[in-house]
């Protein structure tokens, strides 16, 4: 007891609180020094944790759980003073941006707010390293240089974005690497197997998915990052091994909306961090490949929400703990971390030392959006008329993204451009059509998202150029240069009409991936579902192709289940149920016609492992188990000839490099003449092109063949002489990184059911492949199509007249082609609706 006495005197005596004494450096808490080993999550989760009980300066919340159940945590850290009032900060912050009305309190004008993300990617594991570092640095009441800074600075820190992705890398790695670290290439230690860490459980880039929110741990963060809107955030990245440090300014192209001051903010901060670096002889680069342009950055939505957004980015995916470079030097775990945690304080520095002029220009940013947003458009009008299912999903995004909208409310005409086809008209605006006014706080998120084409200063970009969300979501929508201000209130929706008694038949209009969901549902509950392959008018109602037709009749065995079954499920999902009492058409086919076709039990297989990409993969993963809700057999594809393919009716061959055998190929080729459906999407028409027993060829004849060889040789021999310099953009006029076109769709086909006569594609590929002989071509790039987003000019005209979507008869079953991925990174909302038809209908 005299002891602890004699100590807690010391202490004081020595001016530290008993407090930071406990404190623990990360080096003094875990079993190893920082850079020695990875970190497992959990041990990191235990260090914030500590830091957070033993630190006056932090205050620790957990904002989610990922499909691992591993904990999101989020830590605030600043003075005492500030973290008691950390709610009006907040607050403040937010009528700051005018998200909040009411003044701002000018005791809070000096104050801002930095957001640090380690670890989006779970194999860039030094952001999470670094980020214990980071912590305690500033954590530690002792540090006089953090100290000052956090006086004016509130720091909101997230040590691991993507814990299921760390904790796959960190695990593996431990598990494999030698006691002394393997610095050549070639070792074990450097060679993560298929899927690697870098993405989430379902093998999604979470850094592609901030708009989106297709994934929980997005869903839950970005909920929490609209609650505070910081001035800065930063994305703490690795990228190849060899490559020096990256830091902000960002390379072009700069979106055009990205203001003049946020282009500037960027070189003082570069310069700063350019002073440490320099003083230490680390080698660094600037505004090259890493630029602003697609909206679901950790660089870029920050940018579109007023912020100062801004990747980081360390040399090290695949270092391990230690590497040798090129140069002969080796690179360590050591280094990766010194860097990152270099940078991270310099940019609280900066914070600190500018942050009356970075709130200022944050709600200049803000107050633009709300009184003069920039950009042609200013208004978006989303038909009241296009099916509420739709809506819904889209008003489901907005929402997540803080975007405002409501009803028009009232009849009147204005100057719109179509998107359909891409012409401007007089537009009559109807009172029930949902109105998206640029004019809000979110208004510059709103037209980058919803303008029919972002502007582009400069081709050579990092990502896709084209994301319209009524394209994605297949709505017919318009955007006008005049303001239109919607009703206040949102946009609400009727909820579904209730069926009494027990009718004759239910009939379900299909019309959108909800649908497709509900669809599952009576699959896997044993309800027996038809779908009209034909249009009908019963009772007076007029019902279109892939209605969904529940009888009585087909469902005898399940007595009075039968209803009550499909109501619940119904009630549950929100969906509307349209009863007739008599299966006699008014016009079209009686419900006991071979124009109702049952939809089979469906069992899916998917092909995985080291042929098939990660990240594809899993959207086809994701897909099924969570917007479809079913289950999916996952099957390697190096061992397909063991499994009896016959227990399945669906195989999906998602995007890969697939190196099947000729006798898994057989196997195959035998299952689906047996009545199997096989979808081939994207880079896995590969391994089918040409190949004995399927239709599918690049070209439609030996002449078109010999045309584009002839036309390749041209081109070869024009090139010989072309400056070296020019390659790169050279290279482009043949390049598709992501555009949007316009293609012809045959929706009396099963695999168009639901659509229009149109589609818009997300085109991320630069394959063409000509329309099929003996096969339905379903979707076909029209000539002169409508494009958002770069195209190459070489590239054009090879796309005009080109596949996107086929089905080709064999045996008793079919294989689907196709050319475009209409599940990539779970955003095209129109092209998972279509897939669905893939998996239901044939």
């Amino acid at each position: 007891m005299l002891k602890q006495l004699f100590t807690l005197c010391l202490l004081i005596i020595l001016g530290v609180t008993p407090l930071a004494a406990q404190l623990q450096s990360p080096d003094d808490f875990l079993p190893h020094k920082l850079g020695e080993q990875f970190t497992p999550h959990e041990w990191l989760v235990n260090y914030v944790q500590h830091v957070a009980t033993n630190s006056p300066q932090v205050m620790l919340t957990e904002y989610g759980r990922t499909n691992e159940q591993r904990p999101l945590l989020m830590a605030f850290i600043s003075t005492p003073e500030n973290l008691a009032r950390l709610e009006q900060i907040r607050t403040n912050n937010l009528r700051r941006a005018g998200v909040l009305e009411g003044a701002t309190d000018p005791a809070l004008d000096d104050l801002t707010i930095v957001w640090l993300s380690f670890g989006v990617h779970g194999n860039e594991a030094a952001g999470p390293e670094s980020s214990m570092r980071v912590l305690y640095e500033l954590g530690n009441p002792t540090n006089a240089r953090t100290q000052a800074w956090l006086k004016n600075t509130l720091v909101i820190f997230d040590p691991s974005i993507n814990p299921d992705g760390y904790s796959r890398y960190t695990h593996w790695y431990r598990g494999v690497s030698n006691t002394t670290p393997d610095v050549r290439r070639e070792a074990r230690e450097h060679q993560e197997p298929w899927p690697g860490g870098r993405t989430n459980h379902y093998y999604f880039d979470l850094n592609r998915d901030w708009a989106w929110q297709t994934q929980v741990e997005s869903q839950q963060r970005l909920a929490r990052y609209n609650q505070w809107l910081p001035q800065i955030h930063v994305d703490f990245h690795e990228q190849g091994y060899a490559s020096p440090y990256y830091f902000a300014p960002a390379a072009q192209p700069y979106h055009q909306y990205i203001t003049q001051w946020q282009r500037d903010f960027q070189f003082q901060l570069g310069k700063n961090h350019a002073k440490y670096f320099d003083q230490n002889g680390w080698l660094y680069f600037t505004r090259e490949v890493f630029d602003l342009l697609y909206p679901s950055y950790g660089d870029t939505y920050p940018t579109y929400n007023g912020a100062i957004g801004m990747t980081y980015e360390q040399g090290g995916i695949g270092a391990g703990r230690a590497i040798q470079l090129p140069n002969g030097d080796t690179l360590t775990l050591y280094d990766r971390v010194a860097h990152h945690t270099t940078t991270a304080l310099s940019t609280v520095e900066m914070a600190s030392k500018n942050a009356r002029e970075l709130n200022q220009q944050f709600a200049s940013f803000f107050n633009r959006a709300r009184t003069n947003p920039a950009g042609p458009y200013k208004s978006f009008i989303i038909k009241g008329t296009n099916s509420p299912e739709r809506l819904k999903r889209l008003t489901t995004l907005l929402d997540r993204n803080a975007i405002q909208y409501g009803r028009a409310g009232k009849t009147s005409g204005v100057n719109a451009y179509d998107y359909q086809t891409g012409k401007t008209i007089t537009l009559k605006v109807e009172a029930n059509d949902l109105v998206v006014s640029a004019y809000q706080p979110h208004g510059t998120l709103a037209q980058i998202l919803l303008e029919p084409e972002a502007v582009l200063v400069d081709s050579m970009t990092y990502d896709i150029t084209a994301w319209s969300l009524p394209y994605a979501y297949g709505l017919e929508a318009y955007a006008s240069s005049q303001r239109l201000d919607p009703q206040a209130g949102g946009y609400t929706f009727s909820p579904p009409a209730t069926v009494a008694g027990a009718p004759y038949a239910y009939l379900i209009n299909w019309e959108s991936l909800t649908q497709a969901r509900f669809l599952a549902s009576l699959v896997q509950a044993g309800i027996r579902v038809r779908y009209a392959t034909e249009p009908v008018t019963i009772e007076g109602k007029a019902f279109g192709r892939g209605t969904l037709v529940i009888t009585r009749a087909d469902n005898r065995k399940m007595g009075t289940r039968f209803d009550e079954t499909l109501k619940a499920l119904a009630q549950k999902q929100q969906i509307s149920l349209h009863s007739v009492n008599t299966g006699f058409a008014d016009s079209g086919h009686d419900f006991g016609a071979r124009a109702y076709q049952l939809v089979p039990e469906v069992n899916i297989a998917l092909l995985g492992g080291e042929q098939t990409n990660g990240n594809e993969f899993g959207q086809t993963w994701y897909y099924f188990e969570q917007d479809l809700g079913m289950p999916v057999a996952v099957l390697d594809a190096d061992r397909i000839d063991r499994f009896d393919l016959n227990a399945y009716n669906v195989l999906v061959m998602p995007e890969g490099r697939f190196r099947l055998t000729e006798g898994q190929w057989e196997k195959i080729s035998t299952w689906v003449n047996g009545g199997g459906r096989l979808i081939a999407v994207g880079d896995a028409l590969g391994a089918l092109t040409d190949r004995k027993g399927f239709g599918l060829t690049r070209y439609a004849d030996d002449q078109a063949k010999k045309a584009a060889q002839a036309a390749a040789d041209k081109a070869a021999l024009e090139e010989r002489f072309l400056d070296y310099a020019g390659q790169d953009r050279r290279e482009l006029s043949n390049f598709t990184p992501g555009a949007i076109l316009q293609v012809k769709l045959d929706n009396t086909h099963p695999l168009a059911f639901g659509q229009g006569s149109q589609y818009f594609s997300l085109k991320t590929t630069n394959v063409v492949f000509q329309p099929l002989k003996n096969a339905w071509n379903v979707g076909v790039v029209v000539e002169k199509p409508i494009v958002s987003g770069f195209v190459g000019h070489q590239a054009m005209p090879d796309l005009e007249g080109s596949l996107v979507f086929a089905v080709e008869r064999k045996g008793a079953g079919s294989v689907v082609y196709m050319v475009d991925n209409p599940l990539f990174r779970a955003f095209w909302d129109n092209g998972k609706f279509l897939f669905s038809n893939a998996v239901f209908f044939r």
